[in-house]
């Protein structure tokens, strides 16, 4: 066989490992001690989600001048308190706020104030504050301290969980999964190559997991409904990935990512993208709550901390094609059996134009870095100074969020 021959077959089978751990993710998920570890899901908005439309300040006397047209379109908020409501789209999470179990976060966002999505996107994955500051994510860096193990719903491992060898990943997929005895084959055929062996070992063990969580949690498909894509549909995915947490070997962390927020035209069509993405995104949380409180899941729902967010906010007013343009501040969540939900964590600048950043944007209050420290401090045993050394470098300043009932 000749050398190019040989490297063309190696890339081929890393790349059918790979695609095996892909359709059939199990981690050995080493460093796992039972079901008394704290848990992490962390969702990912991309596009710049308008914090204004899906948490609506109704309550500011700016907010109505500046949004009618989107409330007349919407429909009325569901009410949070004085200031603030949901979007009606969000009606599951409006449950699990007024049963104290999801907390609204607004007028947040990150230390980077420019407006490219790239840049934002790389910045809130990192945990820096500029583009570039950082290689690698504050996940990836937070599991590389507690050596735990991580899951991204995706084909590829996202910057958020990169910088620790403990991640892998798993989409779901409308090929016919690979035979245990063809792993077995492979494995022992390339038992030698370290690269290859190990991946190989990996892709067996995924089977295995996935396999039992599909059938505890009575999901065959494994996040694949009927008459939706393999790149997957959300609420699917998000059953999978409370299935796959619920289970004492299953992933400390899971991460999923969720695309098409952008709401440049249009944005409150009834019908719209936007409305869609919403209810899709309540219908999910929905989901891997329940997949995390199904019998025999014990206290995982408990022992979970879910946080929603994006890379900004939009504009406060309309721009001239009924939708929004990129911002700065905006809206997150954090929702979990232990959070003290029921509230509205903001330090609210107002809406006013005087008020605003720049003269367009919601004021960020609250760096979303310290709602990330109040998150994983408590669910992963990290203490203030490797939060603040490690985790997100040069953030001694910014004390973690108060998030967690007493």
């Amino acid at each position: 066989m000749t050398r190019m021959a040989e490297v063309n077959r190696r890339q081929w089978l890393g790349a059918m490992a790979a695609a095996a751990a892909t359709a059939t993710t199990r981690l050995s998920w080493a460093g796992s001690a039972g079901q008394q570890q704290g848990r992490v899901v962390f969702i990912i908005l991309r596009g710049g989600l308008d914090g204004l439309f899906a948490v609506p300040a109704t309550g500011d006397p700016a907010f109505a001048p500046a949004r009618d047209h989107f409330t007349e379109q919407a429909g009325a908020a569901l009410p949070l308190d004085a200031t603030f409501g949901l979007h009606p789209a969000l009606a599951q999470m409006h449950a699990l706020y007024r049963g104290g179990e999801l907390l609204v976060v607004h007028a947040t966002g990150l230390a980077y104030h420019q407006r490219s999505h790239f840049d934002a996107q790389q910045v809130l994955e990192s945990g820096g504050e500029q583009p570039g500051q950082l290689h690698d994510g504050w996940l990836g860096r937070a599991l590389a301290a507690t050596r735990r193990s991580g899951l991204a719903m995706t084909t590829a491992v996202p910057l958020v969980l990169r910088g620790w060898s403990g991640v892998d990943t798993w989409a779901p997929s409308r090929l016919p999964s690979p035979t245990d005895d063809l792993l077995a084959r492979l494995q022992h055929l390339y038992a030698e190559d370290a690269a290859l062996g190990h991946a190989l070992g990996r892709a067996r063990g995924l089977q295995t997991e996935v396999t039992a969580a599909a059938s505890s949690s009575g999901d065959g498909a494994m996040g694949m409904a009927p008459g939706k894509g393999p790149a997957g549909d959300f609420v699917s995915l998000c059953q999978a990935a409370g299935a796959l947490m619920a289970r004492p070997e299953g992933p400390q962390v899971v991460v999923l990512d969720v695309s098409g927020w952008d709401s440049h035209a249009d944005q409150a069509a009834p019908n719209g993208l936007l409305t869609r993405r919403l209810g899709e995104l309540d219908q999910g949380v929905a989901a891997l709550r329940s997949a995390l409180m199904a019998p025999g899941a014990g206290d995982a729902w408990q022992r979970s901390a879910v946080v929603v967010a994006t890379e900004f906010g939009r504009t406060v007013d309309i721009n001239g094609t009924r939708g929004t343009d990129h911002g700065t501040g905006g809206a997150a969540w954090v929702l979990g059996g232990r959070v003290q939900g029921g509230r509205v964590l903001a330090d609210w600048p107002g809406l006013a134009p005087a008020q605003r950043f720049e003269g367009r944007d919601l004021h960020i209050t609250l760096d979303i870095r310290a709602v990330l420290k109040g998150v994983l401090g408590p669910q992963l045993g990290l203490g203030d100074r490797l939060l603040a050394e490690q985790v997100f470098p040069g953030s001694a300043a910014l004390k973690p969020a108060p998030l967690w009932r007493a």
